[in-house]
């Protein structure tokens, strides 16, 4: 009988122990006891690469069926700043149809010259432009480039082959020209993207149209807008939108998926 009682008592303090330890709603609001916390969705596991035989424009290295294309380094500088490229791209075009406020902060992901990247400035007078690139010789020129123009509000950034580096929640969007097809780990770059990105971000994709045949690009350096949507999906992100406005490129708009 006593060893009940205790029992019963020992009870009866853990549960008033356990009540004092929890923590308490915000008595202000009515809706705080039953309101669950939201945490955010991560992406989803992305597929595994596979490898083969290299072609001679790729790396042997395939994501989702598409071989990977080889970098363009930094000596090719001068083909990115060609006088035709306005001919053949029309990238004031492209300009002109990012859409983005004064304050925004947008990553040239793979920035190169900056050849974007100086001509957004303007867009996000009170913003900036993050120019990421691997290359450290590209975000060389990037800063000889600023100070020759009096540009400041590009900043250039040195990212990694599998991580922009850059805080989470700190893009309202990302820009990448083509350059996606050439990173070697995608998957890890659009999961650091998915996290830099604030939850309305969204990346702007100009990929050369692998689905036209007179587009005059080696065909690893182009891509389908069915393979982008299902690289993107892989990693948390929805097309909402292309633009086929460029002579050459798609102009594809994602955002996180809901």
């Amino acid at each position: 009988m006593k060893r009940t009682t205790l029992l019963i008592l020992l009870c009866t303090l853990a549960g008033i122990g356990a009540f004092l330890l929890r923590p308490r709603a915000d008595v202000s609001s009515p809706d705080a006891a039953s309101a669950p916390s939201v945490a955010p969705t991560p992406p989803p596991a992305a597929p595994a690469y596979e490898f083969r035989d290299p072609t001679p424009d790729g790396i042997g290295k395939y994501y989702m069926g598409r071989e990977i294309a080889h970098v363009m380094g930094h000596p090719a500088i001068g083909w990115l700043e060609r006088d035709e490229r306005e001919r053949e791209e029309a990238p004031s075009r492209a300009i002109v149809a990012i859409e983005l406020r004064p304050t925004d902060v947008i990553a040239d992901i793979g920035a190169g010259s900056g050849y974007y990247a100086f001509r957004l400035a303007e867009k996000v007078p009170q913003g900036k432009v993050i120019g990421v690139d691997i290359q450290q010789e590209m975000l060389d020129f990037l800063a000889k480039r600023s100070a020759e123009l009096n540009i400041t509000n590009v900043q250039g950034h040195l990212g990694a082959i599998d991580d922009i580096k850059l805080p989470e929640n700190s893009l309202d969007a990302a820009l990448m020209v083509d350059a996606y097809h050439e990173f070697s780990h995608p998957a890890e770059m659009l999961r650091s993207l998915h996290k830099a990105l604030k939850p309305d971000g969204r990346i702007i994709l100009l990929e050369f149209r692998a689905e036209d045949p007179l587009v005059p690009i080696k065909p690893l350096h182009k891509m389908t807008e069915e393979q982008a949507r299902k690289e993107f999906a892989a990693s948390g992100f929805t097309l909402i939108s292309n633009k086929r406005q460029l002579p050459w490129q798609h102009f594809m708009v994602f955002t996180k998926s809901p």
